[in-house]
This record gives structure tokens, sequence and C-alpha cells, in this order.
């Protein structure tokens, strides 16, 4: 089973455990052995969903939108990043550049592509740019792939 994650960066502590929770629910009603996490490993939603993916013995399969994301990237995110990256099974760099929003629709548009599940870390809330969650949730629902909407109460924003 190849399931994608979409999700919002930057998430308060306390959502992060709570969104980490819902994740973790979500990912143990999948055979371990079955299962690949599609993540572009950014920070938030999709590093908490990428390591529980592997905590609970699946494989990684990283897609990063440009060859210059790991630099747009937080300070604080990249020994994370380079830990999780080193541990994908599987590696696709796309052929942009910089990390902007036509790289990060494209690179969320080529993971729905494998994926036969999608589980979106999301607020609800419309798009603010092109390539964000919303636009990744309502691209799935085009295509008919199901969706999991995790977005525990009490959450938010940064």
């Amino acid at each position: 089973m190849r399931v994608a994650i979409t999700g919002h960066r930057g998430l308060p502590a306390e959502t992060a455990r709570m969104v980490a929770d819902g994740l973790r629910a979500e990912i143990g009603g999948y055979q371990a052995a079955e299962l690949v996490g599609l993540t572009c490993l950014a920070d938030g939603a999709d590093s908490i969903f990428a390591r529980l993916v592997l905590d609970h013995g699946g494989r990684l399969a990283v897609i990063l939108p440009a060859s210059e994301y790991r630099d747009s990237l937080p300070e604080s995110h990249l020994v994370t990043f380079d830990a999780l990256r080193a541990a994908a099974s599987e590696l696709v760099e796309l052929d942009y550049v910089a990390a902007e929003p036509q790289a990060y629709l494209a690179a969320g548009l080529r993971m729905l592509d494998t994926a036969n599940h999608l589980i979106a870390v999301w607020d609800g809330r419309p798009p603010a740019g092109p390539g964000g969650t919303a636009d990744i949730v309502a691209a799935a629902r085009d295509r008919g792939l199901p969706v999991t909407v995790i977005w525990p109460p009490g959450a938010r924003r940064a």
C-alpha cells in the first residue's frame, strides 16, 4: 500500500503531538511489510509521518521538489531531513532548481501518481497559493483517490 502525505508545516509542539497520535493510529492500520510512505520530507506533517512509517516497519519513498529544496527548509529541520532522506528506499528529485510553489505542486502530484491513499494533515482552509495542502487534497479527490484528513480538535497552525 502506497500512502502519500500532505500537510501543514511549522506546527506548534502541542499540535505536532496531537497530529502524531492521529497519524500513528492511521498508519497502525497498515501491514508494515506492505507500507510505503510517500513524502517530500518537509518540516511538520511530512516528517512526522515519515518517522512513524519507519517506526511501524514500512519504507519511505521520497519526492524532492527541487535541487535547492534542502536549502529552503528551516535550519532546525536539516538533521531530521538528512536522516529521513538517508533512510528512504526510493528517492526522486524533480527537475526544478528553486523550491517554489510550482515545484511543490509538481511534487505533490507526483506522489499522487503512485499513491493508493492520501493522508492530509489539513485544517480545511482554502489554498494560500499553488502547491499547498488544499491543492493536493483537491487533486487527490479529483482522481478518486481516498483521502483521510487528520486535524485533531484543538489543533492550530503557527
